[in-house]
């Protein structure tokens, strides 16, 4: 297809995130009782602080806020949506879905609406599978959403990994459109269930009965993150036909300011191309790509037209990529 022919694409419209009310620092948590201290975790991690659910916050209320102002920012209302994927380790039930809750929140009757789980690669599985169902037909408008609630899988006497993640949902909305310069242009999924044993939850309705906590070898972690992730860049922007001296953007997940930086490095990136917010909202696993888009769209950073980038890696490992003409 020549670059000035056009076809059906999903374009991003509108994007909106949510974040808990409380919000908590590294010296609060040390003073909550947890081993640690403002200057560890910075060293380690660049988080000052994380935002955590309380009573009445759950993923889908998250979720409901998140599509609700990507809605408004896309000035589209919510009876338009014909699908919503969700994306999320940590759902408000085993079943139903969270999307449907949040389908009744909207107050849509009636739409395609499902959960998809792969941890904090789940936004970019979400978005590609939203991606090929539009393309395909079957809606015109999708709500795509990362939210977690992480606060609670967390074993809080673990400092290597409570220390680590946060609550909060991000979301956007996609149109179907007939065009030659915009929307999702290029995507790549991998997963490689080889390495369950280096991040994952010890609980689930089929083993233990119980919802279980989060468990990590960090050190593990970070060394594959850094490899699959620079790979996977690569190999989106050679599908989409560019190369990394084009993007303007690059979301990536925000696990840890060091693999961040590392795989910026690793890609010869500029460190002001990438957008940070790991600092402030911690690793909020399915939610944090679409959470740190929301927050570069709004702050100015990320403009229509731009050349973006999506990354991100998870438990399972799984890990995938997106290029986006803004």
């Amino acid at each position: 297809m020549s670059p000035s022919e056009k076809s059906r694409r999903s374009v991003v419209v509108g994007t909106g995130s949510a974040l808990p009310s409380c919000r908590v620092t590294n010296a609060d948590l040390a003073s909550r009782g947890v081993e640690t201290s403002d200057e560890w975790i910075v060293e380690r991690t660049g988080i000052t602080a994380r935002h955590i659910a309380g009573d009445g916050e759950t993923t889908a209320t998250m979720a409901t806020a998140a599509a609700q102002r990507a809605l408004e920012a896309a000035g589209v209302d919510a009876d338009k949506i014909g699908l919503i994927v969700l994306a999320t380790a940590t759902p408000d039930q085993t079943f139903p879905s969270s999307a449907t809750r949040v389908q009744t929140a909207l107050g849509i009757d009636d739409c395609i609406a499902f959960d998809v789980q792969a941890v904090c690669t789940g936004f970019l599985y979400a978005l590609s599978v939203a991606d090929n169902m539009l393309k395909g037909g079957m809606a015109d408008y999708a709500l795509v959403i990362g939210s977690e609630t992480f606060s609670r899988i967390l074993d809080w006497e673990d400092r290597a990994t409570c220390v680590l993640f946060g609550d909060g949902a991000g979301a956007v909305v996609l149109e179907a459109r007939d065009t030659s310069d915009r929307g999702i242009l290029a995507t790549k999924l991998h997963a490689d269930g080889r390495h369950n044993d280096l991040l994952f939850v010890d609980g689930g309705p089929s083993t233990t009965g119980t919802v279980g906590k989060l468990r990590m070898k960090g050190r593990e972690v970070f060394r594959h993150a850094v490899v699959n992730l620079a790979n996977v860049l690569t190999e989106v922007l050679d599908a989409a036909g560019h190369k990394v001296e084009e993007v303007d953007w690059v979301v990536p997940h925000q696990a840890n300011k060091r693999i961040l930086d590392a795989t910026a490095k690793k890609l010869s990136l500029a460190p002001e191309r990438v957008i940070v917010t790991v600092d402030q909202h911690a690793n909020t696993s399915a939610a944090s790509v679409p959470l740190a888009l929301d927050v570069a769209v709004r702050d100015g950073r990320i403009k229509q037209d731009d050349l973006i980038v999506l990354e991100a890696m998870g438990g399972g490992f799984t890990w995938g990529a997106a290029v986006i003409r803004f």
